[in-house]
């Protein structure tokens, strides 16, 4: 009877692996950027897995008036977080008007549907990367993306060399939006390892419709708050009514604590990337353990909430418990 069993037990663990192997073969898997011109070899496009503290969280929130002014000056009695419904165990540390550095990754849609507005969204870009990156501690990365997205200038404190990487942006092809914030999520902001805590931001200029991505709108949403990273949208539709490719920026946006912004003519772009300088010099930063905290690798919801009723907070909507 043994004999029979056997023979039998192996040919179904044969056709569960089988079909184990089949599955994991269908899952969309985003490209690899192209890199900038010299730089790194392969190993640098690997993926790489980072561990830390688990059961710290670091938040960065914004509060602002009824009118969209930025709040500074509020102290941390002021504040109820909440995490997965429960206020923090141990609030280890509180800044307001926080002066961390940045590592911020610009993202600037290089396909074809930009292309008539794409000269004055690099000088704007320029601008922005000239006012807001300081040598001394904040680094940026350019990404352009079309079909794949195109490492233009990686992580540096240059702003010539950052400047050049614009400049050498060429629009054309289709646009493969959520893949090239998956791959600036993962590939670039989670590996960068810093000595103390940073703000990660990206800064994303497009129209929002994606037409090439073998990522899903929610892997992307998903590895940006595994990184955590804010977003900031910048939207390139000036038709002033909004349409699929704004909601997905407001999406992106929202998930991550960051704003989405809709210029009504090109040369409010510019504004744009003003306001969200001024953002990333206006934040408060929490950092705590969680209460009946489990590294399973669950989303656990975030609220941050104003005891005065009249002020609005921003903030990311939560993050996953990376397991151990």
């Amino acid at each position: 009877m043994w004999k029979m069993r056997i023979p039998a037990m192996l040919l179904i663990l044969a056709l569960l692996a089988g079909i184990a192997g089949a599955q994991t073969q269908a899952l969309p898997t985003p490209p690899q950027a192209k890199p900038a011109d010299g730089s790194g070899s392969s190993d640098d496009q690997s993926i790489q897995v980072f561990k830390s503290r688990v059961d710290e969280v670091n938040l960065f929130f914004t509060v602002t008036d009824k009118h969209g002014r930025f709040v500074k000056d509020l102290q941390q009695d002021q504040f109820q977080v909440l995490d997965n419904t429960k206020p923090p165990l141990k609030v280890l540390g509180f800044e307001s008007q926080t002066n961390l550095p940045l590592r911020v990754g610009l993202l600037i849609d290089a396909s074809n549907s930009i292309r008539d507005k794409f000269h004055f969204e690099q000088q704007a870009a320029i601008e922005f990367l000239n006012q807001i990156i300081r040598p001394k501690s904040d680094k940026a990365f350019v990404l352009a993306f079309d079909e794949v997205p195109d490492l233009q200038q990686d992580f540096t404190n240059d702003v010539g060399k950052l400047t050049k990487g614009v400049l050498g942006i060429r629009p054309g092809g289709g646009t493969a939006m959520w893949d090239a914030v998956f791959y600036a999520c993962r590939d670039k902001l989670m590996k960068d390892q810093a000595d103390g805590p940073v703000r990660r931001a990206i800064i994303l200029v497009s129209d929002g419709d994606d037409n090439q991505s073998r990522a899903l709108r929610q892997e992307a949403i998903d590895m940006a708050q595994k990184a955590g990273v804010i977003i900031y949208t910048i939207s390139t539709n000036l038709s002033n009514i909004k349409d699929s490719g704004d909601k997905n920026l407001k999406m992106l946006a929202d998930a991550t604590g960051g704003q989405p912004f809709y210029p009504f003519k090109i040369e409010d772009l510019a504004n744009a990337f003003t306001e969200i300088q001024g953002e990333l010099r206006s934040q408060y930063f929490i950092a705590y353990k969680p209460d009946n905290f489990m590294a399973n690798g669950e989303y656990r919801p975030i609220q941050v909430l104003a005891k005065n009723k009249k002020l609005r907070v921003r903030a990311k909507k939560g993050y996953f418990a990376a397991k151990q």
